[in-house]
């Protein structure tokens, strides 16, 4: 599998530290609040990097944060006049509840910055003593810049470059304009913990050092978020990570374009910013997880009514083939016939061209189109005719596969109808064989105004659920 790497700026075979094993952080959000549909993307698109390193055999330790003591979180307390710990807390199970709607797995440990103070404490320390971070006299510390040669080299960005939008208030207590807070001192009415520098509280770049060395070691495979991350915090996170460990933080870089709201970019002032939960109350959670792994990752990608719309019919289409893949299996007698046997051999080709479409920089978009040209195999040449349950068996094995990497096809589950209506489908089956079509039409009318669809195929009475 190649990725593109950030750091290099050019797509690498990826291998792993370990083999047959791989290391992956993701930033997650600072919870105060719903996550919007920008947050959504690199939820959804890193959890399929997840699922296909899996898919493909390897061992996966997936690690996404949550940042609960922040500035926000903070300010959002004070307005509902509760504390950041119930404001956090309640944030995440909406997160929770979010990702869930969107076919996100959890990740194989969620830390909390709030509980890995210990962990942060002992790399500021070890930065102090090695001179890469100094006390303030208010007790704020502060991470050198300069004297980490390497700062800049995740936004290629010349230090010189960074430095001149950057300045000093009088205020501050800053030795240069850019070096960056570990530790805050903490202020009237605030939470804090103790350390050598006083009370206060973690910067907001130095948790996610703290957590991805605590749970993943001192280099890790991968670390992944959204373009608007590079910088200032995870050129941050490099510094003083490989200040700290002597080590390189890690090998591949991953991020995720942006999203932007009818073609502007999202913002509360221009009355274009939308919650995930806003969104899937209207359309549901799936057609926002398809629209996110549409196109490729680094893609950016637009959001609107009718994009959306766009998706949910994209999901009708596939799920669509599915159950009538499923009503043919159903319904078709055992035993291979001539020639299917070579017809499940070559549904192989679908697998080999979604794998190499994956394997090159998690081209989703690639993978979906893949999908589709397998669904239009299924309804032109397996469906029609009468083929074997085998076969059937075969094609629905290899759609569900190549959708479950993509998280994709989770909505609609098996059907089922209670007795009631199954005793007005037979009686309208039991009308059309004594030719009462008058019966069977008003049967069929009441069905429909009950959300039950009937299609007559020469297999049976075939039925669906509409919304």
């Amino acid at each position: 599998m190649k990725i593109y790497n950030t750091l290099t700026r050019q797509k690498e075979e990826f291998i792993p530290i370990k083999e047959g094993e791989a290391k992956i952080y993701a930033c997650g959000p600072t919870v105060y609040n719903f996550i919007h549909i920008g947050n959504a993307r690199p939820i959804c698109v890193f959890d399929v990097l997840r699922r296909y390193m899996e898919y493909r055999g390897l061992k996966v330790t997936y690690v996404q944060n949550f940042t609960d003591i922040d500035d926000k979180i903070i300010r959002k307390a004070n307005e509902e006049e509760t504390d950041y710990l119930t404001v956090s807390r309640k944030y995440i199970e909406e997160y929770k509840t979010d990702a869930k709607g969107l076919n996100v797995r959890p990740a194989t440990v969620h830390p909390l910055a709030t509980e890995s103070m210990e962990d942060i404490l002992q790399i500021i320390q070890t930065l102090v003593e090695k001179g890469y971070a100094y006390a303030a006299p208010n007790g704020d510390v502060y991470f050198r810049t300069k004297k980490f040669d390497e700062y800049g080299k995740l936004s290629h960005q010349p230090l010189d470059d960074l430095q001149a939008g950057a300045r000093i208030s009088v205020d501050e207590v800053k030795e240069d304009a850019m070096d960056f807070a570990v530790w805050k001192s903490a202020k009237p009415g605030e939470p804090s913990w103790d350390s050598p520098w006083g009370k206060g509280r973690p910067g907001w770049h130095i948790e996610c050092s703290a957590m991805a060395r605590h749970f993943l070691g001192d280099t890790i495979d991968i670390h992944c978020g959204g373009q608007d991350l590079i910088f200032p915090h995870h050129e941050n996170e490099i510094a003083q990570s490989e200040c700290c460990n002597g080590a390189p933080f890690a090998h591949y870089w991953m991020h995720n374009g942006y999203i932007n709201v009818d073609n502007h970019k999202m913002s509360k002032s221009l009355n274009n910013f939308f919650t995930v939960r806003e969104v899937a109350n209207v359309y549901g959670y799936e057609p926002i997880r398809f629209l996110m792994v549409s196109s490729q990752y680094r893609s950016p990608i637009n959001y609107s009514i009718e994009i959306i719309e766009q998706c949910k019919s994209a999901l009708d289409r596939l799920y669509n083939c599915r159950d009538n893949l499923t009503f043919a299996r159903d319904n078709a007698p055992e035993g291979l016939k001539d020639g299917e046997q070579e017809q499940i051999d070559a549904l192989d080709s679908f697998r080999q061209r979604f794998i190499t479409a994956m394997d090159d920089d998690l081209n989703t978009a690639d993978a979906i189109s893949v999908l589709f040209d397998l669904a239009r195999e299924i309804n032109t040449n397996l469906i029609p005719g009468e083929k074997s349950k085998e076969l059937y068996n075969a094609a629905l094995k290899l759609y569900g596969e190549l959708a479950d990497v993509l998280g994709l096809l989770y909505q609609r589950k098996d059907q089922s109808l209670d007795e009631e209506i199954e005793a007005l489908i037979q009686q309208r089956t039991d009308a059309r064989k004594n030719k009462d079509w008058a019966t069977a039409d008003r049967i069929r009318d009441e069905l429909k105004a009950r959300h039950v669809v009937l299609e007559d195929t020469p297999q049976g009475i075939k039925w669906k659920i509409v919304e």
